[in-house]
């Protein structure tokens, strides 16, 4: 693979079978560069799990995945309605007088 303007560092994990390309470059132009030596590429599917809202959903857990990971999805957002969102209003530090339970 010719090394493109902005590569910074090129960091291979054979253990993973991950090549890890950091740098100011556009992603889609390294893929195709790994792609057009006839190995099989594609991004990362992980993501460390502490960069996620909801990191244990079906759609971001995979046990698959490395220790610490998961699948980067998009995440969904609460809806307002939800028992979790009403509950965290119930208790709330703005509002002294919002927990009727003693």
């Amino acid at each position: 693979m010719n090394l493109e303007l902005g590569v910074k560092t090129v960091e291979v994990n054979r253990k993973q079978s991950r090549v890890t390309v950091s740098g100011n470059v556009d992603p889609n132009k390294v893929l195709k560069n790994v792609k057009s030596t006839g190995k099989r590429a594609e991004f990362w599917p992980y993501i460390p799990y502490n960069l996620v809202s909801y990191p244990y959903v079906a759609q971001a857990y995979d046990k698959r995945a490395p220790a610490g990971h998961v699948k980067n999805v998009v995440q969904a957002v609460a809806a307002h309605n939800t028992t979790d969102e009403h509950i965290t209003h119930l208790f709330s530090d703005d509002n002294p007088n919002a927990c009727s339970i003693m």
